[in-house]
């Protein structure tokens, strides 16, 4: 199958992006998500290796660090916070880093949205934590904070928030990661099997809230070669990548066309520095995903000063597959308190599933695109200090 995942550059994103505000949650894969969209809200650069190793610190890239991290106990554990937050004149990317995907800390992140400026978009993943290390036997929990997580989220948020949910990418056979301390070691080998078990749990139950699944797992599980060597994180590519696919889905569901970037043909070559990235620059034949090319002789070229220019064509949304499986045994995909004028749609979508079942991402009507910061802004501060 072709890949249809091309690759968005920085004046696209600010376009797009333009006078609105995204929340990321999530562990430090999603931190790493965040990072790469300011980065490239500010300039067409790759993270480097020591940015995507980083946490905690006071500042990357114009950011500022609002709570915990080096401002509080650097440490491994489930209590560690690390709220970070990118301003700037017509742009707000807010990051907070969470453990649980419902927990009290949680529900102090909801009354932050519940009292401030509401998102227009959440792009938020909670699993690898859930299911290594609070319950050895994670099944019951997991579902059951889901369900809360979900409902809770429903509730303070308008109707025009798009929400994505990720689904976990795929871990490697031997994993070493911050999460995974001396006493929860052992079951690192299982680690990547309860990870799929917890992705269709997750996706099915967040289609069920009528929320939009992007699934990871399935985008790079060919893609294994920008995993780095602790079998948990990902490299620059990696993470370019995810942008743009959230950039085009986020274009889709708003109903706006990204204009294809034209890459020139003469392609100047440029080292690439093996498994892990230990430059700023990446060579520009990394700008397509569609093949990984092999390291080409010394000749560098900063990335900064590549602009390409645009033309007409329109954005393609990725291919993929949809989580219209059998709920596995034990299992309600149903949200405990379903909106009753949800119910007629979800009678009619599972009798008579949509022609395009096996798109990686749900095919929802475009949402009307509108100005986001119309939202009131209450007189005080939320709950966490900032806007």
């Amino acid at each position: 199958m072709k890949d249809t995942v091309k690759a968005v550059n920085h004046q696209q994103v600010r376009q797009l992006l333009h006078n609105k505000f995204v929340m990321v949650l999530g562990d430090s894969i999603q931190r790493s998500v965040y990072k790469d969209l300011v980065l490239l809200l500010q300039k067409e650069k790759y993270l480097s290796l020591r940015q995507l190793r980083s946490k905690g610190e006071m500042s990357f890239e114009l950011d500022c660090l609002v709570e915990g991290g080096c401002l509080d106990t650097m440490t491994n554990g489930t209590e560690y916070r690390e709220i970070r937050q990118f301003q700037s004149d017509h742009h707000l990317v807010r990051f907070y880093f969470v453990t649980r995907v419902f927990s009290q800390y949680m529900q102090s992140i909801m009354k932050d949205i519940r009292h401030g400026l509401k998102p227009d978009v959440i792009i938020v993943n909670s699993c690898v934590w859930d299911i290594s290390r609070y319950n050895t036997v994670w099944t019951e929990d997991y579902k059951k904070n889901l369900h809360k997580f979900f409902s809770n989220l429903k509730e303070v948020l308008p109707e025009e928030t798009l929400i994505i949910w990720n689904l976990t990418m795929p871990l490697g056979k031997c994993i070493r990661g911050g999460f995974l301390v001396p006493e929860v070691e052992y079951r690192g080998l299982q680690l990547r099997f309860d990870v799929i078990e917890a992705n269709f749990y997750s996706g099915t139950l967040a289609d069920a809230y009528d929320m939009d699944v992007l699934d990871l797992h399935f985008q790079f599980r060919f893609l294994l070669q920008h995993r780095t060597k602790d079998g948990v994180h990902w490299n620059a590519v990696a993470h370019r990548r995810i942008t743009s696919i959230l950039m085009q889905h986020i274009a889709q569901a708003w109903g706006v066309t990204l204009h294809e970037p034209q890459i020139p043909d003469a392609v100047v070559d440029s080292t690439f520095f093996g498994e892990d990235f230990s430059s700023d620059s990446l060579p520009r034949s990394y700008l397509s995903f569609t093949e990984n090319p092999e390291p080409q002789p010394d000749r560098h070229e900063n990335a900064e000063n590549f602009r390409p220019a645009v033309h007409s064509q329109p954005f393609l949304p990725p291919l993929g597959r949809h989580y219209k499986q059998k709920p596995m045994k034990g299992f309600d995909y149903r949200p405990l308190h379903y909106l009753e004028h949800h119910d007629n749609y979800h009678h009619h979508h599972h009798q008579h599933p949509p022609p395009h079942d096996h798109f990686v991402m749900r095919n929802r009507p475009s949402r009307h695109h509108y100005a986001p910061y119309t939202h009131h802004r209450p007189a005080h501060h939320p709950h966490h200090g900032f806007y």
